[in-house]
């Protein structure tokens, strides 16, 4: 009966923990925002680490819209759910996490309700996903020293940064700081070296010092910054890393910083990255490319 006409299905996905287990006083309110755009809503909160990958990926084909609540680990795993799917529909995401700069980039409101708002009633933003070996990160990949504490603290890199630079300092000696021999390779180019810390990363404001421009992100460019941290031998050339890092501008032969959309790292043993501030795995090859605009994301309607 043609006057029957369907409602659009929408999935929504939550880490019920995330942030203070904070969306539990806002679910209700979340859903109704949902409801009233017109969604039939189905809810799922995430029943383990890598729950949500499988349920995207099995389930997203019976939606028109899925919409995820969480820190950065569960919007990267919604992504990887996608990513693997041949058929992609549009992601809403509300951010639940303790930081959220990735959702602040791209100009998803703070408050759940808002940003449940902008997932229903906003635009499709096409968003570049890392491919990185056979796994999938939204916006950064990172081995070496700190990358465990930063990526749990705040994703605001000069934060991030600065809190670099603060453990730089809390080393007693230089053999306290673990390095890794590398070869990368990218463009036609190749380095080796001995780096204590790298990062891969969707964001113009990470990689190239000169270029740390807040908040002004393309997250559609097909272009990844990345940046490497040379071991230093002696305590000078450590200041010199130091103050770049607090000063965030590139002006030492002991940072390597470049664009590119893919590159290749190859260790001597194998090195543990994090994705998304998540454990990535131990590898000795890594092969990272820029799926441009691969994922469409949901992003509040620009006032013209």
């Amino acid at each position: 009966m043609e006057f029957m006409e369907s409602k659009k299905k929408l999935l929504f996905v939550f880490n019920p923990f995330s942030g203070k287990a904070q969306i539990k006083n806002q679910l209700l309110d979340i859903v109704d925002t949902m409801v009233k755009a017109d969604y039939e809503v189905t809810i799922y909160p995430t029943q383990a680490p890598g729950d949500a990958i499988h349920k995207v990926e099995e389930e997203t084909g019976d939606y028109d819209l899925v919409v995820c609540s969480g820190g950065d680990g569960t919007l990267d795993e919604v992504v990887t759910g996608m990513m693997r799917r041949e058929e992609k529909v549009p992601l809403g995401y509300i951010p639940a996490g303790s930081t959220n700069d990735f959702a602040t980039s791209l100009g998803i409101p703070k408050e759940m309700v808002k940003s449940a708002e902008a997932a229903v009633t906003g635009v499709p933003f096409a968003c570049d996903i890392g491919a990185f070996n056979e796994d999938y990160f939204v916006y950064v990949a990172a081995f070496g020293l700190f990358t465990a504490v930063s990526y749990k603290t705040s994703q605001e890199w000069k934060n991030v940064l600065g809190h670099a630079a603060y453990i730089l300092e809390g080393m007693r000696s230089l053999h306290d700081i673990p390095s890794y021999r590398m070869q990368v390779e990218y463009d036609n180019i190749r380095l080796q070296d001995e780096f204590i810390y790298g990062m891969i990363s969707n964001s113009t404001s990470v990689g190239g010092f000169k270029g740390m421009t807040g908040k002004d992100v393309l997250l559609d460019d097909g272009i990844f910054e990345v940046t490497l941290i040379k071991k230093p031998r002696n305590p000078i050339e450590l200041n010199e890393i130091i103050a770049s890092l607090i000063n965030l501008v590139d002006d030492t032969d002991m940072i390597y910083s470049f664009k590119t959309s893919r590159v290749t790292i190859t260790a001597a043993e194998a090195v543990p990255w994090t994705l998304d501030g998540e454990f990535g795995g131990d590898h000795e090859i890594v092969t990272v490319g820029n799926l441009c605009k691969a994922v469409e994301i949901m992003v509040p309607e620009k006032d013209s």
